[in-house]
C-alpha cells in the first residue's frame, strides 16, 4: 500500500516539474542597439524600437535599420510602448514625469513612419498611459502611477489600473492590480503589457528581468496573478509577435546594455 504522504510527495514534485517546463525561456536573438531604451513593437518582418521621441524600424531577420522619425519638433517627449495592427503603429504617448499627468496614442504608418493619427486623453482620470493592446475588439490599455516624488496628488502604485476601451475609445470596465504585483512595481509602475496567444496577460514593471502572467476575473476587480517568469528584458515596453502562430515569442528592451531581446516562453 502507498502511504498518502508519499503520493503527496510524488504530485508536488510532478507539478513543480511541470510549471518549469511551462515557464521555459529560450533566447532567440539579441540585437545591440543604441536606441534600445524605452519599448519595441513588432510585425511580420520587423520591429520598430520606441524611444521617447524617436521610432527607428529594423528588419526582424538581421537587425538592419529601414528608416526612422523624429517626432522632438512636434512636441514628442515620451513615446513608452507601441502595438502594431493592420498596417499601424499605436504609441502610448504621455507627459512623464510632469503633474497633471496627461496622455495621448499617436498612430504610424508601419511603411513609411509618418505620423497619420491621435487620441488624446488630455488629463486621463486613471493616470498617465503607458502601454496599449488589443483583444476581441476592444483596447486594453495600463494606466499608471507612481510612488515617492512621482506620485500624482496623493495617489500613488497603487492606483495603477487596466481599463478596457471600445475602438471608439469608450471605457467599458477596469481593474486594479494585486497587492504582491504593486509591491513589485514599487516605487515605479507597470510599464508594459500585451496578450499572449493564451489568453493570458503578459506585464512588466520598470526594471526587474521578470514577466507578470495575469488573467481578467471571473468576479470582482482585482486581475489575478498566474504566474511570475523570469527573462533577459528587463521591464520596459514590451510586444508580442503575432506573425508566430504557434509560439509565443515576446520583445523586449534590456536598457543595461541598449538590447532587444526576442524570448520564446514555453
Amino acid at each position: 500500500m502507498t502511504h498518502p504522504r508519499l503520493l503527496i510527495f510524488v504530485y508536488f514534485s510532478f507539478f513543480l516539474s511541470v510549471s518549469s517546463i511551462a515557464q521555459q525561456v529560450t533566447e532567440l536573438h539579441k540585437f545591440q542597439l543604441p536606441e534600445a531604451k524605452q519599448a519595441v513593437a513588432v510585425d511580420g518582418n520587423f520591429f520598430y524600437v520606441i524611444n521617447n521621441s524617436t521610432i527607428q524600424k529594423y528588419t526582424k531577420t538581421d537587425g538592419k535599420l529601414v528608416s526612422s522619425w523624429d517626432g522632438a519638433k512636434q512636441g514628442i517627449k515620451h513615446l513608452n510602448s507601441g502595438l502594431v495592427s493592420n498596417g499601424k503603429l499605436y504609441c502610448a504617448n504621455s507627459n512623464y514625469p510632469e503633474i497633471p499627468m496627461a496622455s495621448s496614442v499617436e498612430i504610424f504608418d508601419t511603411k513609411t513612419l509618418l505620423h497619420i493619427g491621435n487620441h488624446s486623453f488630455g488629463i486621463a482620470e486613471h493616470g498617465s498611459l503607458t502601454w496599449m493592446d488589443e483583444k476581441d475588439g476592444f483596447w486594453y490599455i495600463g494606466f499608471a502611477h507612481y510612488g515617492g516624488k512621482e506620485a500624482s496628488e496623493g495617489r500613488d502604485v497603487r492606483w495603477t489600473s487596466l481599463v478596457k476601451y471600445t475602438k471608439a475609445w469608450q471605457q467599458v470596465e477596469s481593474w486594479i492590480f494585486p497587492k504582491n504585483i504593486v509591491a513589485l512595481f514599487t516605487p515605479k509602475s507597470n510599464s508594459g503589457g500585451a496578450w499572449g496567444n493564451d489568453g493570458l496577460l503578459y506585464l512588466t514593471g520598470h526594471d526587474k528581468p521578470e514577466l507578470y502572467v495575469m488573467k481578467i476575473p471571473t468576479s470582482g476587480y482585482t486581475l489575478e496573478h498566474v504566474k511570475t517568469i523570469p527573462v533577459g528584458m528587463h521591464g520596459q515596453g514590451i510586444a508580442i509577435d503575432r506573425s508566430v502562430k504557434t509560439k509565443l515569442v515576446i520583445y523586449g528592451i534590456d536598457r543595461e546594455t541598449n538590447s532587444v531581446i526576442v524570448d520564446e516562453i514555453r
